[in-house]
């Protein structure tokens, strides 16, 4: 049990590192017609709500992949995973096995799992240089009666 405790930051990290690279996957496809093209028509350019969502799933899943922006890019994502269950998928049966919507609850459960978390390993973010912090110092202050 002490080997996997040492080692759950490096899991976690991999595991936004699949889930992120995934996304993305599918945000390609359906922008750029890549990796087997989007399931079903493409979306017309600005086209709600197929169009965003594909720049929602490419841009976030990048982010999330780069561990940059991870737990604001996860809520996103799970939000918009959320979305597309309930809207595309829900009405035609309760159970995802049901409707096919496995994937989108995976993909909204796996991203809220993300952003409560965190990034874990190999993230982008605390690379970033830290902003210099600005003080301001109080000189002394006289009265003059």
């Amino acid at each position: 049990m002490e080997t996997l405790e040492r080692s759950r930051e490096h899991v976690i990290g991999l595991f936004r590192i699949v889930v992120g690279l995934l996304f993305a996957c599918h945000g390609a496809a359906t922008l750029f017609d890549v990796l087997g093209g989007p399931h079903g028509a493409g979306p017309g350019v600005g086209e709600w709500p197929g169009w965003w969502a594909a720049v929602i799933q490419l841009l976030g899943g990048a982010m999330v992949l780069c561990g940059a922006g991870t737990r604001a890019a996860a809520v996103l994502c799970s939000g918009s995973m959320a979305y597309a269950y309930f809207t595309e998928h829900q009405p035609g049966a309760l159970f995802p096995i049901e409707n096919g919507g496995e994937t989108a609850a995976m993909f909204c459960w796996s991203f809220l799992l993300i952003a409560a978390i965190g990034p874990g390993s190999w993230a982008l973010a605390p690379l970033r240089r830290p902003r210099r912090r600005i003080t301001t110092r109080r000189i002394g202050t006289t009265s003059l009666h």
